[in-house]
């Protein structure tokens, strides 16, 4: 199960993501995701845990407690939208 966390300190690593998630199961991946040009955290995540039962209980334990003094938002990512392949898209016409 893929994994939102929001509202993460700017300093925040993979590894520290990976050993807090741990707790509540098996980790497959950790990906901060990180500004194209600056390379800078946007300061927030996604986590994949392999067990859905193990991610529902890190959702619940985790969301809204402090993490390196902030609160963090956790909870189910929304999957990601498709773009339109050009179907209906205006040419000035």
């Amino acid at each position: 199960m893929n994994i939102y966390v929001g509202n993460l300190a700017y300093t925040t690593t993979e590894e520290e993501l990976t050993n807090l998630f741990q707790e509540y199961g098996a980790v497959s991946s950790v990906n901060i995701i990180t500004d194209k040009y600056s390379g800078r955290a946007k300061g927030f995540a996604f986590v994949e845990m392999e067990s859905q039962e193990e991610a529902q209980k890190a959702i619940a334990s985790l969301n809204d407690t402090q993490f390196k003094e902030r609160n963090i938002r956790v909870n189910e990512a929304k999957p990601k939208p498709k773009y339109n392949e050009g179907g209906n898209r205006s040419r000035g016409r």
